[in-house]
Order: structure tokens, then C-alpha cells, then sequence
């Protein structure tokens, strides 16, 4: 199977070659993947970071992709030139995505024909960002999204996931198997970096007493004191902590 790369901003990921089933999560601009079959108007897909599958839509995708920046923004407008004037459109590329260049100006990349974003958006392909405050705050009051990953929507796993992402570092993508794949902490005070589990929910500590999410009942990424957080989840979802590691960790 050969490797294929993603060429839209993003795409939904569908559990069933349908756009009536299940979102289970997205595909981002320049992310690579393989296609396992098609059927129809549709490819079943298995992205390479992650070896995540699901279908997308069929479209002309890249064969061959070189990306030397990546976005640094929870979003970065895309641009078209005319006449030496760059004028705004209604697209973006988001967090982690990684572009080509193929001409630049002073403050902008032209990533595809006539496509271009500005620079200070971006950041070396290469660039490790260990501060996941700064990464995890980006998306604070986005929208929460079952199966999203970008600024648009974003669901609970997806939020610790991307800033892995953006560091090309494996993590895996749903809670089920970010739980799994964690190491347990047996340290029962909460610090900076923990990241608490429960049975399909997880966030992660920015201090000692402060935790942000992507938290469905209040539809959007939020940030609430821990404490308070697990006792609101056991409260209303009869959920109790399952799980405890660091962000650190890996």
C-alpha cells in the first residue's frame, strides 16, 4: 500500500463509507496515510501516526509531500494573491498541519498554488514544543466535537493527542487506548502534567489544582479546579477516576 497525504484542511473520519455514521474522528492537511480499500466514492483509510482507520471521501490526494513548516496557530487563515495584495478567504489550516513551500514573501508561504499563509503562523517541521500549557490553552472555550481535532471541534482525547501531534510523537487517538498505552502514577498528589482517565473521559493538570478538557455537558473546552472536576463527574456521570499518568511520561 502506498503512503497518500491528506490535501484539504481537514476531512471527517466516518466509522462506515457514509456521512450518516459515526464521526470517529478527522484528518488534517498533510497528515499520511494508506488506503487499505475503496468502495464506491469511498476509501477505507488507516492514518500513519496513529494507525487510526476509518473511510473519507474519495479525492485526487498527494503522492508525494516534502513539508519543511507546520502550523504553530490553533488555526492560520489562508490567503489568495492578486494584483501584489493578499486577500483573506474563508480557510484555514489548523494546529499541527504540515505544508510545503513553494514561493515566499516577507510574511507570507505560498504552501499550494496560489494558497498562502503567513509566516509567524508557522514554525521548522522539525520544532518540539514541550510547553503543553501553552499547546492545551490554544483551545480553550473551542467547541467540544465527538471524534474532532482542530480548533472547529475538538473532542477529550483529541486535545491531549494533538499536542503529540504536533511533536510527532505516538500517542494514540481514543481514551480506550490512551488509558492502555499510559503509564500509572502512584503518586496520589495531583501535579502539573497529570493526566486523570476515567471510563471514556480524560484531561490533563496545568498546576496543581487546575484541569482543562474538552467536556461535553458544557459543549467546549474548559478549564475547572481538579478537584471540582472529579466530583462533578462522579456526581453526574457516576464515573470514578480510573487512571492516573503524566504528559511528561512520554
Amino acid at each position: 500500500m502506498k503512503n497518500k497525504f491528506f490535501n484539504k484542511p481537514f476531512a471527517n473520519i466516518y466509522l462506515k463509507p457514509s456521512k450518516k455514521s459515526e464521526v470517529v474522528s478527522q484528518i488534517l492537511y498533510g497528515e499520511k496515510f494508506k488506503i487499505i480499500f475503496q468502495k464506491k466514492n469511498w476509501a477505507k483509510i488507516k492514518t500513519n501516526f496513529d494507525n487510526y482507520g476509518g473511510f473519507i471521501k474519495i479525492m485526487k490526494f498527494k503522492e508525494n509531500f516534502s513539508p519543511l513548516k507546520k502550523i504553530f496557530k490553533n488555526k492560520s487563515r489562508i490567503f489568495k494573491k492578486k494584483k501584489n495584495k493578499f486577500l483573506k478567504t474563508n480557510n484555514f489550516l489548523y494546529y499541527g498541519s504540515g505544508i510545503e513551500i513553494r514561493d515566499q514573501t516577507k510574511n507570507y508561504l505560498e504552501f499550494e498554488k496560489n494558497n498562502w499563509i503567513r509566516k509567524k503562523d508557522t514554525k521548522k517541521i522539525n520544532h518540539l514544543e514541550k510547553n503543553f500549557n501553552k499547546v492545551l490553552k490554544m483551545f480553550k472555550n473551542c467547541k467540544y466535537l465527538w471524534g474532532g481535532k482542530t480548533s472547529n471541534g475538538i473532542d477529550c482525547s483529541a486535545l491531549i493527542q494533538i499536542y503529540f501531534y504536533y511533536n510527532r510523537i505516538f500517542f494514540p487517538r481514543d481514551t480506550s487506548d490512551q488509558i492502555i498505552f499510559c503509564k500509572k502514577k502512584f503518586n496520589n498528589k495531583f501535579s502539573k502534567g497529570d493526566i486523570i482517565f476515567w471510563k471514556g473521559h480524560v484531561g490533563v493538570c496545568l498546576d496543581k489544582s487546575k484541569f482543562i478538557h474538552a467536556y461535553g455537558p458544557k459543549k467546549k473546552v474548559v478549564i475547572m479546579r481538579i478537584n471540582f472536576a472529579i466530583n462533578l463527574i462522579q456526581r453526574t456521570a457516576k464515573l470514578k477516576v480510573k487512571k492516573i499518568s503524566n504528559i511528561e511520561n512520554y
